[in-house]
């Protein structure tokens, strides 16, 4: 069973948004002055006030002070890249790594670089494996998480638990004459419910308002099924109601990248007039569906 919860959650923590506002501002700054250092490295050790002798003098001096701050550089990109994921990511150990492997592989190529100016040929495999080993974890990191880096909640009903870090669920939906059509979706579990979302004009969203009644269940980026599907009740949540803008962050929260960023850009603007405005469903577990079919299983009702 995936992991039911994180360190917190998307509404958890006073004062997030004035660190998050202090993380950006101050990541992108060291950005900035990451990518000065690695390109002009003379130029920001003047407006640093750092006593590098000039640039070309052929001093031995300048050749490793101008090693030295490419190195500061990497470091700077790491650590700027440690703080604009914080900002977006939920999970403290995947953010470090991150960020030292986005110094290490910086770090390695300025070695690379600047065999002529400092430092010595045996270090490149020493900061190369250790770059490497750090995206290695990452990589083991994120797929223990379920390849989700937003936040996510404790799901109180153990029918839900399973998706709470599920990224990707197919959901099944029934037509007029009973066939059924499944779509993978993004899923965000909040105690005995959870929320998915959609567009006014799609498929989906018109079989569900006539019969809410639908399936879900585990499955890959793709939208193949790994695993027994969940019958559950879906109900369309009212637009611009309290609800829906709580649905609207769950997901965000849970998908930043995918849900705070692309998926409404393309509703907004790009697939407007072809998607309408976008939709959010709260499902639940449906439990009439699971008691008749446990009962069919078992040969049918049993007398209490």
């Amino acid at each position: 069973m995936a992991q039911a919860d994180t360190r917190d959650g998307p509404d958890v923590g006073h004062g997030r948004g004035f660190a998050v506002a202090v993380a950006l501002l101050t990541g992108s700054g060291t950005a900035v002055a990451g990518v000065w250092c690695l390109a002009a490295p003379h130029s920001f050790a003047r407006w640093a006030g750092f006593p590098v002798p000039a640039h070309g003098g052929g001093a031995a001096s300048s050749a490793s002070a101008e090693h030295f701050l490419h190195d500061v550089g990497a470091f700077q990109l790491g650590l700027a890249a440690a703080l604009l994921l914080g900002c977006v990511w939920y999970d403290a150990l995947l953010t470090a790594l991150a960020g030292f492997a986005v110094a290490g592989v910086a770090h390695t190529a300025n070695h690379l670089a600047d065999l002529g100016l400092g430092g010595e040929r045996w270090q490149i495999p020493l900061i190369a494996a250790a770059a490497l080993a750090a995206a290695a974890a990452f990589v083991v990191r994120l797929r223990g998480l379920g390849w989700v880096t937003g936040g996510t909640v404790t799901a109180a009903e153990p029918q839900l638990a399973p998706y709470v870090r599920q990224k990707t669920v197919l959901l099944t939906t029934y037509r007029r004459d009973g066939r059924t059509g499944a779509t993978p979706v993004s899923i965000a579990v909040e105690d005995g419910h959870a929320y998915v979302r959609s567009f006014v004009n799609s498929v989906k969203t018109r079989r569900l308002s006539r019969d809410p009644r639908a399936l879900v269940a585990p499955a890959t980026g793709l939208g193949r099924r790994t695993g027994r599907p969940l019958p559950v009740r879906l109900r369309l949540l009212e637009r611009g109601s309290a609800e829906n803008r709580h649905a609207a962050r769950m997901l965000r929260a849970k998908y930043p990248l995918l849900h705070g960023v692309l998926v409404p850009l393309m509703h907004r603007t790009l697939m407007r007039r072809k998607t309408g405005h976008t939709v959010h469903f709260e499902l639940t577990v449906d439990t009439e569906e699971r008691v008749a079919a446990a009962e069919s299983e078992m040969g049918g009702p049993r007398d209490a």
